[in-house]
């Protein structure tokens, strides 16, 4: 198993300008946030050197970055690998995007120029077209760009920051992909009826859909199995 999780990690990794380390890290973490390496994929130190042609110095440097980023996980003899959350950690995680995006919304409303509202209309559109073709990988992608096109305009950098990190940080898990398609229809009507209220600029309406989506999500990730590796048991501490 950890041979097939490393292949995979390394395999997804484009070196287009050998022996330049500051690619590495944008690659590292590239490669995690699509999902191509899943929780507890290996991440090899000396191969990964080996394929951009740099010491290992720069590798360790950025994978303690993706560690304070909360992406990449190190044990003591146990070496590098993609970042394991138990379930709680996940549900925890929700609740600091469902807070950060909750806080941005008003402002949204008010800031939204015509052009945001048309690509929230669009990516809507591709997530009609994800659930029309049964397609969890992209609706998984395109739900995260959905709810980046209701909070982006609220011009409110800092928080948007934040809620990009914490967004990152359930990443390697890609949940959408894993639950039922009926739950993704499900979570897909709440998303209309945020749409609607955001395009209609009903605060209130779109604070309470919003509640009521981040009440689902909440529910839907419970279901989440725990013995596929995805996600650590509870009683097992990963050591950062």
């Amino acid at each position: 198993m950890p041979s097939r999780r490393r292949s995979a990690l390394l395999a997804r990794l484009v070196v287009d300008e050998p022996g330049r380390p500051r690619v590495i890290l944008g690659e590292l973490r590239r490669v995690i946030l699509d999902g191509a390496a899943p929780p507890g994929t290996v991440i090899p130190l000396r191969e990964v050197a080996e394929l951009f042609e740099v010491s290992h110095i720069p590798v360790r440097e950025a994978l303690k970055t993706l560690i304070g980023e909360g992406l990449v996980t190190h044990r003591p003899h146990g070496g590098y690998a993609v970042a394991q959350l138990t379930p709680h950690e996940l549900r925890e995680m929700y609740i600091v995007r469902e807070t950060l995006e909750t806080a941005s919304l008003a402002a949204a409303v008010a800031n939204a120029t015509e052009a945001d509202r048309a690509e929230l209309r669009r990516v809507n559109s591709l997530l009609e077209q994800a659930i029309r073709d049964d397609d969890p990988m992209t609706y998984h992608r395109q739900s995260r760009n959905f709810h980046v096109a209701l909070t982006k305009p609220s011009r409110m950098f800092r928080l948007l920051h934040m809620l990009e990190s914490a967004w990152n940080v359930t990443e390697p898990v890609q949940s959408m992909v894993h639950v039922g398609r009926a739950d993704r229809v499900r979570l897909h009507t709440d998303h209309a009826l945020l749409l609607d209220a955001f395009l209609a600029r009903d605060i209130d309406r779109l604070l309470d859909r919003a509640e009521r989506h981040h009440r689902r999500l909440a529910t839907v990730i419970a279901t989440l199995p725990t013995d596929t590796g995805l996600l650590v048991p509870e009683d097992i501490s990963v050591a950062q």
